[in-house]
C-alpha cells in the first residue's frame, strides 16, 4: 500500500494542520510505503513572495520532522524537486472537463470569500491529481473537506484509463472523522487565511492570549450547558488532553459552575504540554540544517525515481513516446 499526502508552505503550521493531516500521516508510516511532500507549487496560487516561500518551505520541513515524521520510514521531499508532476498535470488537463473543476468546493469557497481567482487556483485539483497519480498512490489521508479532491482525482484517472488503457492506480481517500475539521478560535475551520489559527510552535504569551480569546457565548458560569460538546475550547481540549481530563471539563460545563476562562486556561496548559517534545526536537533540527537538507534531497531522489517510471508509462500510453 502506497500512501501519499502533501502540505502547503503557505505560512506557520497550526493545530488544524497537525490533527487534520500531519498526525494521521505520521501514524500511517508504519502501515505502508509513505510519500509525503511539501506542496510548494500549490502555494504559488496565493503566496507571491519568493523569499517567504523559501522560508516557509524550510519551516514546514523542520516542523514535520519535529512532530514525528521519520525519513527512515517515509519519503519526504519538496513537490518542485519532482518536475514530472507538472508534465503529468498538463497531460491530465487535456482530459479534465471544465464542469468538473467548476463544481469544486475549494475554488467556489475561496472565490466567495473574495480571493482573486487565477488559473492555478481553478486548476488546483488537476495538479493535486498529478501529485497523487505520479506515485501510484493507493491511499490519500485527507480531511473531510478535501475528500472531493480525491474524488476528482479518481474521475480524471478513470477518464484517462478509458481513453488510453489501464495506466493509473485508482486511489482511495482515508478520512479520520474525529478530526476531519479542526475548529479555529472563531468556530470556523482553522485556517491561516481566516486568521483564527493556533500555531504549533508559536511564542508562549501570544499563543496563550489567542487561546484565551476563543469565541464563547455569554452564558454565566453557573448556568448549566447541556450543549457543551459545541464549545470550541472543549473541542480543542479533546485533541490535546487525555479522555479523563476532557470528560471532566465537559461534565463541569454541563452541570454549570465553571467559567469559560478556567476551561481556556486548561486548554492552554494541555496544548503547551502536548507539543513540548516536538518543540525540543525542533530546536535540535534548527541547530542541524544540513540534516534537514539531506532528508529532502534523498527524499526527492526516491520520489523522482518512481515518478519517472510512471510518467514514462503515461507517455507511452497516450502516444507521446
Amino acid at each position: 500500500m502506497r500512501i501519499l499526502s502533501g502540505i502547503q508552505p503557505s505560512g506557520a503550521l497550526h493545530v488544524g494542520n497537525y490533527f487534520g493531516m500531519m498526525k494521521p500521516s505520521i501514524e500511517l508510516q508504519d502501515e505502508g510505503d509513505a510519500y509525503y511532500f511539501i506542496a510548494d507549487y500549490h502555494s504559488m496560487t496565493s503566496l507571491f513572495d519568493a523569499e517567504q516561500r523559501r522560508r516557509n518551505t524550510r519551516e514546514v520541513a523542520v516542523d514535520f520532522l519535529a512532530c514525528g515524521l521519520d525519513p527512515e520510514k517515509s519519503v519526504f521531499f519538496k513537490q518542485s524537486d519532482v518536475p514530472e508532476v507538472t508534465e503529468l498535470a498538463w497531460i491530465l488537463s487535456s482530459l479534465t472537463p471544465m464542469g468538473l473543476l467548476e463544481r469544486c468546493h475549494s475554488f467556489k469557497d475561496k472565490k466567495a470569500k473574495g480571493v482573486s481567482p487565477n488559473h492555478g487556483l481553478f486548476a488546483y485539483p488537476v495538479l493535486m491529481a498529478a501529485d497523487i497519480l505520479i506515485y501510484d498512490s493507493n491511499v490519500v489521508p485527507v480531511g473531510r473537506d478535501q475528500k472531493q479532491h480525491v474524488e476528482v482525482t479518481r474521475d480524471i484517472a478513470l477518464k484517462f484509463n478509458q481513453a488510453y488503457g489501464e495506466t493509473f492506480v485508482i486511489p482511495e481517500p482515508r478520512i479520520r472523522d474525529d478530526v476531519a475539521v479542526v475548529p479555529g478560535t472563531d468556530g470556523q475551520k482553522m485556517s491561516k487565511s481566516y486568521n483564527n489559527a493556533i500555531e504549533l510552535f508559536g511564542e508562549q504569551k501570544p499563543t496563550r492570549k489567542k487561546i484565551m480569546g476563543i469565541v464563547t457565548d455569554s452564558r454565566p458560569p453557573e448556568e448549566p450547558k447541556p450543549d457543551a460538546d459545541q464549545n470550541i475550547a472543549l473541542q480543542l481540549l479533546k485533541l490535546v488532553s487525555t479522555k479523563e481530563v476532557s470528560r471532566d471539563y465537559e461534565e463541569r460545563l454541563i452541570r454549570g459552575g465553571m467559567g469559560y476562562g478556567d476551561l481556556k486556561k486548561k486548554l492552554f496548559e494541555c496544548y503547551w504540554d502536548f507539543f513540548s517534545p516536538a518543540r525540543k526536537r525542533r530546536e535540535e533540527l534548527n541547530a542541524d540544517p544540513a540534516y534537514v537538507d539531506q532528508v529532502l534531497e534523498q527524499g526527492a531522489l526516491k520520489a523522482r525515481d518512481l515518478a519517472v517510471k510512471v510518467i514514462t508509462r503515461v507517455r507511452q500510453a497516450c502516444g507521446l513516446s
